[in-house]
């Protein structure tokens, strides 16, 4: 799969403005990497994590009638995990150490996610257009007409009924 530089930007940006960030993980709803920026953590382990943990919270989130959910915090000795929904198919995890500003990774990370829903869906709508095959153009006169059928009740009498003679 290959990433857009766009989404690897957005990601660096990130890190750029949140300086306690360990790391950062795009990945599907079912736990693959799409892109990540992650030194010392590993990425695919995160995302797998991180997707079971997306599909659990929004268990909860359904079952107390709260609606979407769009966004999970985990809170440890060391620091915060935060997932947020990036779309219906797609979320973004951020690592941060415990002296994170937490407001402030909300407020990056949120822009971040919105401008990466932006660039993922453009990409989603590109790689539609490519799949499907255009509409071949008619060649030759378009005033041909189609063969038509006859409803019986048209007929003549004399054509439709035919009577056995022995």
């Amino acid at each position: 799969m290959t990433v857009d530089p766009a989404v690897l930007d957005e990601l660096a940006r990130l890190r750029s403005r949140v300086p306690e960030l360990s790391g950062s993980v795009l990945a599907t709803a079912d736990g693959m990497v799409v892109a990540h920026d992650s030194h010392g953590i590993e990425p695919d382990t995160l995302a797998a994590l991180a997707a079971a943990h997306l599909a659990l919270a929004r268990r909860f989130a359904h079952a107390v009638s709260h609606g979407e959910l769009r966004e999970s915090v985990v809170e440890c000795d060391g620091g915060y995990i935060t997932s947020y929904a990036a779309g219906p198919n797609a979320l973004l995890t951020v690592v941060t150490s415990g002296d994170a500003n937490l407001a402030m990774v909300h407020l990056e990370a949120r822009r971040c996610v919105r401008r990466i829903t932006k660039l993922m869906a453009v990409e989603t709508m590109q790689q539609q257009q490519q799949l499907r095959p255009e509409i071949p153009q008619q060649t030759g006169p378009s005033t041909i007409p189609l063969a038509r059928r006859t409803p019986m009740a048209t007929l003549p009498n004399g054509s439709r009924r035919r009577t056995a003679t022995n």
